[in-house]
């Protein structure tokens, strides 16, 4: 019995630090993409040049819309790819881009004036400019998406802070999740 429990007990302690190298590795991915912005929304037709420059030119025509000083140095990409294989049943969802900035301090104005201004509205089409997490935060964010209309019931204030903190402020007092 002894030897059972001594088992037990090695096992539950593989599981905890299993758990712990499996959020370690979330939290490296998540910080290995800290870089890029997700670009969704764009037709496929809209891929007929390649991805990084459709990003650039789209970004160059949203720029002004964006009320921001202009990014100084400017914008300057490492890569852009979309993500998956080109779709052959013919259906219309578009794929994301990613997109790779140089500069840490311009992803993050970035976001910030987008999440700010919203979808934008291009040629018939809408697109978003995000971050771009792991699955495992994407998930996570999601999860907390159920939550939005509850809290504006009860007129709570809450954010959602990278990569996937739930803020809920009640009475002054802010607890995160």
């Amino acid at each position: 019995m002894a030897t059972m429990e001594d088992h037990v007990h090695t096992v539950l302690d593989k599981d905890q630090e299993l758990l712990f190298l499996r959020s370690k590795l979330i939290d490296l991915e998540n910080r290995s993409r800290r870089d890029n912005i997700c670009l969704s929304g764009f037709p496929e037709h809209a891929e007929v040049q390649t991805p990084h420059s459709t990003v650039q030119s789209f970004l160059h025509s949203v720029l002004p819309k964006l009320n921001e000083k202009v990014f100084e140095p400017r914008l300057e990409f490492q890569r852009a790819h979309c993500l998956g294989p080109k779709r052959k049943d013919g259906t219309s969802k578009p794929r994301p881009i990613i997109a790779c900035l140089l500069r840490h301090e311009q992803v993050r104005q970035l976001l910030s004036a987008a999440r700010a201004h919203g979808p934008f509205k291009t040629d018939g089409y809408e697109v978003r400019i995000t971050g771009d997490f792991s699955r495992e935060t994407n998930e996570r964010r999601k999860g907390f998406l159920a939550l939005r209309p509850r809290m504006r019931q009860f007129e709570e204030k809450y954010g959602l802070f990278e990569p996937a903190r739930l803020w809920i402020t009640k009475n002054g007092v802010a607890k995160k999740f």
